[in-house]
């Protein structure tokens, strides 16, 4: 504690991590592995007038680690896992997917009542690699320290920086250096894990094995509907298509075969009638809009109202407007309610209204009850404020993407590997737009070997679609157990 001549001052804060030990059998074989959860105190060096002052407490950030008891840290994998937003806690990679323990929430028309509860995850990552999840700054328990700004951790560079640092902090103390060391982010997540292989590359010298990309925005021009831009609309129609299909709209088609005629359509045919604009003709107008309707499951005097320019959170209230329902955007196989019918856009996502009551019990249950960490602060699941003030700053003029910084660090790591996950009725990061950045990246054709793409008949989290959850976790193991060059 310093001291003043007004007395006492506050004292600096320090990392408060708890330890615990757990078992889990996984098909017979029994994992010991130890828990470690708390906030790590994170430093800035302050110089001032040249002369160094010292460092200076700026945030704790929360982490959760789970590490096999006895395993070799030569050869152990780690995987450092957070989720996106921005404004989101680590939590539906953490008891989705990949922790020793998930939630059980059930799935779209069957849904788990509260007050719910977790089950042992007979799938998780643990069997193949330590794992450390990491909450953002106000997100989770994480916090500025007192003093600092919130906000001055609220952007691009400035979360690159963070999470980076909680990284290189975790890897030292830990003597993880020499493991193979992978990333895994989703939705915004993938676009801090495509900055953060270039910041932990140029600055610490880390270089990764690989990164895990789950439901991707790795360029923001894919997605963003701005006057000018046509780009996102024909990138959306894929998915628009599987989502009617799933609820019925597409007949007895197989999806693959929906799928395959909106994919050739929105490469080729859909572009070019988007790009004529008042110089399309009559007939290729009416073809066009006919074909638009008949994947997406609309009207063909709807897309033709709004100039084949079917808006995402449009489409969510329109596709299924005749059953008075809404679909999800996070997973169009949702439905949900409104109170008013008339609206044109999405005013709440079914998806996520869901599935938010089961991890939110599941996470302050499990941190608090089985990990022993008890903080009366609230944990921050999602943060609508931090998405709300995120800064894009190093972007301005020019839209966001880490495609650049990605195909840089593959280039100069030709041993990295990139595991990307889709779900076909993702609605926030389609499936197509992923696609379509994956092909622009500029990377020779011999390291476009090194990206795998696999696919859900499920949406943004698609691991709550108990099939999809259950393969996507062995796709991941096989993928960490290929990469890890062990």
């Amino acid at each position: 504690m310093d001291a003043t001549a007004d007395g006492p001052t506050t004292p600096e804060p320090t990392d408060d991590l708890v330890t615990t030990s757990h078992t889990l059998t996984v098909r017979k074989r029994k994992l010991a592995y130890t828990a470690t959860t708390g906030r790590l105190v994170l430093r800035k060096e302050v110089v001032t007038d040249g002369t160094f002052d010292g460092h200076v407490p700026k945030a704790e950030v929360f982490v959760t680690a789970y590490t096999l008891d006895g395993a070799d840290p030569a050869t152990r994998p780690v995987t450092f896992a957070f989720n996106g937003g921005p404004g989101s806690s680590s939590i539906w990679l953490h008891l989705g997917v990949f922790g020793p323990r998930r939630v059980v929430s059930g799935d779209a028309g069957a849904l788990t009542p509260p007050p719910y509860g977790l089950a042992d995850n007979q799938e998780t990552l643990l069997t193949h690699s330590d794992l450390v999840f990491i909450d953002p700054v106000s997100t989770g328990f994480s916090r500025a320290v007192k003093g600092e700004k919130p906000g001055d951790h609220h952007g691009f560079q400035a979360d690159l920086e963070s999470v980076g640092e909680v990284i290189r902090l975790w890897t030292t103390r830990n003597g993880r250096w020499v493991s193979p060391k992978f990333l895994a982010g989703e939705s915004y997540g993938t676009t801090r894990a495509g900055g953060l292989a270039e910041h932990l590359q140029s600055r610490h010298g880390m270089y990764l094995n690989g990164l895990i990309l789950i439901s991707s925005v790795l360029d923001f021009s894919t997605l963003i509907f701005a006057e000018g831009n046509d780009l996102p609309y024909a990138l959306y129609l894929p998915t628009y298509a599987a989502i009617a299909h799933h609820h019925g709209l597409h007949g007895d088609r197989p999806l693959d075969e929906v799928l395959a005629e909106a994919e050739e359509f929105a490469t080729r045919d859909y572009p070019w009638a988007l790009h004529q604009g008042s110089r399309l003709s009559t007939e290729d107008r009416a073809a066009a809009v006919a074909k638009v309707a008949a994947l997406s499951g609309l009207s063909e005097e709807y897309v033709d109202r709004v100039d084949l320019r079917i808006e995402h959170t449009r489409f969510f209230v329109e596709l299924l407007r005749h059953r008075k329902q809404t679909v999800g955007r996070l997973d169009g196989r949702f439905t949900g309610w409104d109170a008013d019918y008339g609206h044109e856009q999405l005013r709440e996502d079914p998806s996520m209204s869901a599935i938010m009551g089961a991890y939110t019990a599941g996470i302050n249950h499990y941190l608090h009850t089985e990990l022993a960490y008890r903080k009366d602060l609230p944990y921050e699941v999602l943060s609508l404020s931090v998405n709300k003030d995120w800064s894009f700053k190093e972007f301005e003029n020019s839209h966001v993407t880490v495609a650049d910084k990605l195909a840089g660090v593959m280039r100069a790591n030709p041993h990295l590997k990139i595991h990307v996950a889709s779900g076909y009725t993702d609605g926030a990061t389609p499936y197509f737009a992923t696609e379509h950045t994956l092909a622009h990246l500029a990377v020779p054709a011999e390291l476009r070997a090194n990206i795998e793409v696999v696919y859900y008949p499920a949406g943004h989290m698609m691991y709550v679609h108990e099939p999809s959850r259950v393969q996507q976790s062995k796709d991941i193991a096989e993928f960490v157990k290929r990469a890890s060059n062990r």
